[in-house]
């Protein structure tokens, strides 16, 4: 296609926050939002034309010395990323609407919708990036509207958890940096420096040089994603940023993470993603029993459902380094389904810390006799949180599971703890916040069920939660093409099916 539609989805919401930046006093939040909801206008228009079978990648020279190119392209994956990105950022723009009326100097309301835009095109153009310097670039640039939005918005400890996630990121980052050096190193021996992925992909990496590599990559991946043991910076800024900020970090910057594991590590460095298979096997079983007992052991709402992300990016690893195609396609699902589940707990959540005032699960109890509605959205977010049947999320779980058994049984039969611990936090988070007689805080704090605006904002993540619950084959069918080419990239095939008592 002609029209360069990728670069005018990324560069839209750019341009909404660079707008944002003039004076535009009362007319600053409706006009980010119209920004919000053109971009995701012009995301339906192109994935139309992706299943349409529209060919809507885009290259032109960039930096000619060094290979550099100005690369954009779309697979089922980098889709669904770009559509729960802009989804969510006008859900979070109506759900923070009043954030920073309390101004705190510079941090004011128009500058919180002009990060969140920001951060929204750079976003999507880290999902459509087919340069890996391109990616590189794009992928170091969304930390400082993130950096911003949680040390400039966040509760009384932002400082410290703002600047605790930029020197982990940076910190993977720049040893990335080193190994998108050291590629382009590689095929300038091969005659050719560039850093376009699809030239890239024909090379053959391997040996100590593609493990060294890989390891650059995958620290960084490791990181976003997160996975323990590099994961403590994650439940500080959950906790000290605000309900919205938090599902634009953990739904979707941390997925930059499991993306880039399947687009890069596991695209260019066949080999030695092979060859680390068996540690980030043992690494995705320890952050899913890990997150998940953190979780259990969480007194804070806010850090509790960080901590359940851990659990979850555990699953979509092991779906990842499986490497069957039902768990491929199962963790490229997780990866959707997490963006909106974990956004409805944060909404929700969001919801009960603004009326009670704390984030303590010892300070809330009874909320479902003075808040039927609130309790109703946060039991179905939960039940989202666990896998229920009917959910989504319980799909993408299954397909990773079921892959995985197929593989190695006893990876999936320790993997399935993680499923009865995630029902033990939710549950007992539920039982602590919402059930028995209504405290005094409860009755005090809780005067209003959920109004008119937040019931709005929970619909569309709720529904997408239900809609592809029972109808997930449009997501399977968009993501399994991917699955089955990053097999064919790593050389592995589906085990066969073993029938007892046949030869």
């Amino acid at each position: 296609m002609e029209f360069p539609v990728l670069t005018l989805l990324g560069l839209l919401p750019i341009i909404g926050a660079v707008v944002l930046c003039l004076p535009l006093k009362g007319a600053a939040r409706p006009v980010g939002m119209a920004f919000a909801v053109a971009t995701l206008l012009v995301g339906v228009w192109v994935t139309v034309l992706f299943v349409g079978g529209a060919d809507l990648s885009q290259s032109a020279p960039w930096i000619k010395p060094i290979g550099a190119t100005w690369s954009l392209g779309l697979d089922g994956m980098g889709l669904s990323m770009i559509m729960m990105t802009a989804v969510l950022t006008p859900v979070v723009l109506l759900a923070e609407w009043r954030t920073g009326e309390a101004a705190r100097g510079r941090w004011t309301p128009q500058a919180f919708f002009a990060l969140v835009l920001f951060l929204e095109g750079l976003s999507i153009f880290v999902f459509a990036a087919t340069d890996v310097l391109l990616f590189y670039l794009f992928f170091e640039a969304t930390l400082i509207p993130m950096y911003f939005l949680i040390g400039g918005y966040g509760g009384p400890k932002r400082a410290a958890a703002a600047l605790k996630f930029l020197l982990y990121s940076l910190f993977g980052g720049l040893i990335m940096l080193a190994a998108v050096v050291g590629v382009w190193v590689v095929s300038g021996e091969s005659g050719n420096p560039t850093f376009v992925l699809a030239d890239l992909s024909k090379l053959v990496i391997d040996g100590p040089v593609g493990q060294w590599l890989f390891i650059g990559f995958m620290v960084a991946f490791a990181v976003k994603a997160p996975m323990v043991p590099v994961h403590t910076w994650l439940p500080d800024a959950t906790e000290q940023a605000t309900p919205g900020t938090s599902i634009l970090l953990v739904g979707v910057l941390d997925k930059i993470g499991t993306f880039g594991m399947i687009r890069f590590c596991i695209g260019l460095f066949p080999e030695a993603s092979a060859w680390a298979t068996p540690v980030m096997v043992v690494l995705a079983l320890i952050s899913i029993i890990y997150g998940a007992l953190a979780a259990i052991g969480a007194k804070d709402i806010l850090r509790l459902i960080a901590y359940t992300s851990i659990s979850h990016f555990g699953f979509m690893v092991l779906g990842i380094f499986a490497f069957t195609t039902q768990s491929l396609s199962g963790a490229m699902f997780y990866m959707l389904n997490h963006g909106f589940s974990t956004a409805a707990l944060f909404l929700a959540a969001g919801f009960m810390i603004s009326r009670r005032g704390s984030r303590l699960v010892a300070d809330f109890g009874g909320v479902q006799k003075v808040a039927p509605v609130l309790a109703g959205v946060f039991l179905v977010s939960g039940l989202s949180g666990l896998a229920l049947p009917g959910m989504s999320s319980f799909v993408s779980e299954f397909m990773v599971l079921a892959g995985t058994w197929s593989r190695a049984p006893w990876v999936a039969g320790v993997a399935a703890l993680g499923m009865v611990l995630s029902a033990v936090y939710i549950l007992s988070l539920y039982q602590k916040t919402m059930t028995g007689p209504p405290t005094e805080a409860a009755s005090t704090h809780f005067t209003r069920d959920l109004t008119a605006v937040e019931r709005f904002v929970m619909v569309p993540v709720i529904g997408v939660l239900l809609v592809f619950g029972f109808f997930p084959q449009p997501i399977v069918h968009l993501v399994e093409p991917v699955a089955t080419a990053s097999m064919q990239a790593a050389e592995q095939s589906d085990p066969a099916p073993q029938v007892e008592g046949v030869k």
